[in-house]
């Protein structure tokens, strides 16, 4: 129970406040209609889609053929932090630190910049994290959002790209004033290691052996990795599809699912179902809350004009995620609700859950570091939060 609670914080919270509830509003025929079944199918296919690439190895292809470029430590730190950025646009942000915050370590701990990387590391998290915000599958809280809301992709791109924008900006900037060194040769052919789960698990390199099959050299190996991937990219097609709206999602989450037990079984095991069960009991205790009129109401005065800082302030308690399933129900602007919790993925170090991923990585590598990183991470993560709540002030301005 305790390594439930310390693992999976979230979901006990969550479970806690439905079944609470639970006992103002008793179980009834209405239960039914709380969940958003588009986005649990939506997050569950996502999620092990993700997985697929990852027991190829295709992140850590893509990214090693990268590195390779880097001829310093400037260098290096641009084309890490800018992979975390792109890459969780499509894979989201937790599996993009997951895969690259490692080899960060591996590779800063083996030329002797020991004392930089927590740096690196906090901007890497900052880049996953507003990276993943400029698509609705980038993480949760889009892929809810715009599942359940019906905003247009152009409406979403206006609530978020200009964000987006001045975050890579800001992170280039960072990168660049930064000290620099020349990269010791062969640092660069360092093995990016392989993603463990979410929970600390087993490594995700249990269908490394995949990798290993399509051995050869040279164009032959790529080709067996590009023909073994297919299938998940045609997948990850369809699943875009139902993202945009223009298939449904019962026959495309069936196929998902039929596929993989074809292609890898073990796949299943790769699905963060804790994060499907938090979406579930908070489903069930907005669907409550919203039957208590007196509650409802004060909850609706309180978002109702303020969507934008209700999200970042939320978010800095509860997280994101949670807080855009909370908020979404008691509010009909929508844009600005995501781009408040999007935004709120900045600041302390529970706002965004893939934060803490980072951390516990960090700190995993370095236990004596845990004051310096959250001294570090808090520093720019405000620093970060600032600036684009002046844009978002900015821009509100000027629209009026």
């Amino acid at each position: 129970m305790k390594l439930l609670l310390k693992n999976e914080t979230v979901f006990c919270v969550s479970l806690v406040l439905a079944l609470l509830s639970m006992l103002a509003v008793h179980p009834d025929k209405g239960y039914l209609a709380y969940p958003d079944y588009r986005t649990l199918a939506l997050l569950f296919c996502l999620m092990i889609i993700v997985a697929g690439f990852q027991s190829l190895g295709v992140f850590a292809k893509l990214g090693q053929a990268l590195l390779r470029r880097a001829g310093s430590r400037r260098e290096l730190s641009a084309v890490l932090v800018l992979l975390c950025f792109f890459s969780s646009m499509v894979i989201t942000n937790d599996v993009t630190l997951l895969t690259f915050v490692p080899f960060t370590m591996l590779v800063f701990g083996m030329v002797g910049w020991k004392e930089q990387v927590v740096r690196l590391v906090v901007l890497e998290t900052i880049a996953a994290n507003l990276g993943s915000m400029a698509t609705p599958i980038g993480n949760p809280q889009n892929l809810y959002l715009y599942s359940m809301s019906g905003i247009t992709a152009g409406e979403f791109a206006f609530a978020v790209l200009p964000y987006a924008g001045l975050s890579l900006v800001l992170l280039l900037a960072a990168v660049l004033a930064g000290a620099d060194e020349r990269l010791p040769e062969g640092a660069g052919e360092q093995q990016l290691p392989e993603a463990k789960k979410r929970d600390g698990g087993e490594n995700a390199g249990e269908h490394g052996g995949v990798l290993e099959e399509s051995g050869g050299e040279g164009g032959g190996r790529e080709e067996r990795l590009l023909r073994r991937s297919l299938p998940f990219l045609l997948l990850l097609l369809l699943c875009l599809l139902v993202v945009f709206r223009v298939l449904p999602y019962p026959p495309v989450l069936c196929c998902v699912a039929a596929a993989v037990l074809l292609l890898d079984r073990k796949l299943y095991r790769s699905v963060d179902y804790f994060l499907l069960l938090t979406f579930l009991c908070f489903f069930v205790f907005i669907g409550n809350i919203k039957r208590i009129p007196e509650v409802s109401s004060l909850l609706v005065a309180v978002v109702d004009g303020r969507e934008l800082l209700t999200g970042i302030l939320a978010s800095q308690v509860i997280s994101n995620v949670p807080a855009a399933i909370l908020l979404a129900g008691f509010t009909r602007n929508f844009t600005a609700l995501l781009t408040g919790v999007n935004l709120g993925g900045l600041g302390t170090l529970i706002a965004s859950l893939a934060s803490l991923i980072s951390f516990k990585l960090y700190t995993r590598e370095y236990p004596a570091g845990k004051g310096r990183f959250l001294k570090v991470f808090t520093a720019w993560n405000l620093a970060f939060l600032l600036a684009l709540v002046l844009e978002a002030a900015l821009l509100y301005a000027w629209r009026g």
